[in-house]
């Protein structure tokens, strides 16, 4: 009996080998065609990993490897106590919650809105008007908001004009009003390009749907909030939960290029602080140690609310 069972055993052991060559063989095409892009992810995103190694040595450019001073967590310890990190966390997490709120839920207000549109050449005006900005560089957009928000640009004179204010408001210059004028700027520049992903959601929808709704009295309001919307939120969640991910990466170019020496205390961001305080500073340590900071913290705020998704709506992305 025990012979037997010996050679049961083998014997799945040797159809379950041979099911998986038959798969890879049944799928080499496939395999061959993605092979450039894992090759790609192995070179441009895991071997760069090694130089997370800098963040626990004394690093001294030049220096071979081996002969680097290993000094633990020490440049972390630094990192904890610099007030500066702080701050540039507080900048981080507020132009990134900001940009939460209104980058992601108004791309949704946009796509609903267009989805609504009969008249076909307003749709495409107002389509083609929302999507230009994206493919302008920060620099351009830049220049722009100086324009507008300057002490003698359009929205000043506008509200000049109407009594609201009786000088021009310091949009530029008074820090309390960066974060939002990062936020304006950037809603602007992608809010059109954003929406297309739900629009390509709602023209999923079933036509049916729709068709039964109308005959059953339902009126656009009705039908947005009971087929659209259910209809396009698998997409919304995936979108959001990958936007968490995301929260603390930010970027740098918008505050780089927006930033005044005014409003400097609210325009530093993390990838700012790594640029300003680490490579800038020769201080190539600290600004690994930063840059793993941020990673860790994006894959538990991914991790966590993949998991808050499951548990609540049975939808997740991993």
């Amino acid at each position: 009996m025990p012979a037997n069972g010996a050679h049961l055993v083998k014997t799945s052991s040797l159809k379950k080998h041979t099911s998986w060559w038959a798969t890879v063989v049944n799928q080499r095409y496939l395999i061959l065609m993605s092979f450039p892009f894992v090759l790609w992810v192995i070179v441009f995103r895991y071997l760069p990993l090694w130089g997370w190694t800098m963040a626990f040595q004394d690093y001294k450019p030049g220096l071979p490897f081996f002969q680097q001073k290993w000094v633990g967590l020490k440049y972390f310890i630094i990192l904890f106590e610099d007030p500066k990190f702080w701050e540039v966390m507080r900048n981080t997490l507020a132009m990134s919650l900001l940009g939460l709120a209104f980058g992601f839920t108004l791309p949704i207000v946009l796509a609903l809105f267009l989805n609504e549109i009969r008249h076909m050449l307003f749709k495409r005006v107002i389509q083609t008007i929302t999507y230009l900005p994206h493919f302008l560089s920060w620099v351009i957009v830049a220049s722009l908001v100086f324009q507008m928000l300057g002490p003698s640009g359009p929205l000043n004179e506008f509200l000049l004009s109407l009594g609201v204010v009786k000088e021009p408001v310091p949009f530029l210059t008074k820090p309390h009003y960066f974060w939002w004028v990062v936020t304006f700027a950037d809603v602007w520049k992608e809010i059109g390009w954003n929406s297309i992903i739900f629009l390509a959601a709602i023209a999923g929808i079933d036509p049916e749907l729709y068709e039964a709704a109308t005959m059953d009295g339902a009126g656009r309001f009705r039908k947005m909030w009971h087929i659209t919307l259910p209809g396009i939120m698998p997409t919304v969640i995936v979108i959001l939960i990958m936007s968490i991910g995301n929260l603390i990466n930010i970027g740098f170019e918008k505050q780089f290029l927006l930033r005044t020496p005014l409003t400097k205390e609210y325009a530093d961001v993390l990838d700012l602080y790594v640029l300003d305080y680490g490579i800038g500073s020769g201080r190539y340590a600290l600004g690994t140690a930063a840059g793993i900071f941020k990673s860790v913290v994006s894959l538990i705020l991914l991790f966590t609310v993949n998991r808050l998704s499951k548990k609540t709506t049975g939808m997740r992305v991993l």
